[in-house]
């Protein structure tokens, strides 16, 4: 192996629901530091979903978004001999929440036009409902592993 492994750091849960998903969330949203902007849109945003799900509680809306949006399969380029082949790898489970959380805020961040509150919350309930780009995302990165086994036999 060329490098160590790192090891993970501990995260601290999030204020408001306590909980270590919503912080990666808050973390994966703040940009140059400011943290308590990225907490009052991801928490705004959070209002939105619960007043749009009156049945659900929003934390609940977003960790099954977040199980609908994580990717089983992805491919990753590996060189043999002159050629390069994606081959298709099994993603591990912390990766698995890493680009589910990736996806739904890059996402959110593309929609133009409306607020980050809104946006994310659009893009958190539409995850919900398994529609909208982040689960696409994740469906066009399953196919795209589908489309490839003919090379899993190089994974290593």
């Amino acid at each position: 192996m060329r490098r160590r492994r790192i090891t993970k750091r501990e995260l601290t849960p999030d204020v408001k629901f306590n909980s270590e998903l919503v912080a990666r969330l808050i973390n994966m949203l703040m940009r140059c530091g400011k943290k308590s902007v990225a907490q009052k849109i991801v928490y705004g945003a959070f209002d939105i979903v619960s007043s749009k799900k009156k049945d659900m509680e929003p934390l609940e809306v977003f960790i099954q978004a977040v199980e609908n949006v994580k990717p089983k399969l992805e491919v990753k380029s590996r060189r043999v001999g002159g050629a390069t082949y994606q081959v298709p790898l099994e993603v591990p489970a912390d990766r698995q929440i890493a680009l589910a959380i990736r996806w739904i805020v890059t996402y959110s961040q593309g929609k133009k036009g409306r607020s980050m509150m809104d946006a994310l919350a659009s893009e958190i309930l539409e995850a919900f409902d398994n529609t909208g780009a982040s689960v696409k995302k994740k469906d066009d990165t399953h196919k795209m592993a589908q489309a490839n086994k003919a090379f899993a036999h190089y994974r290593w």
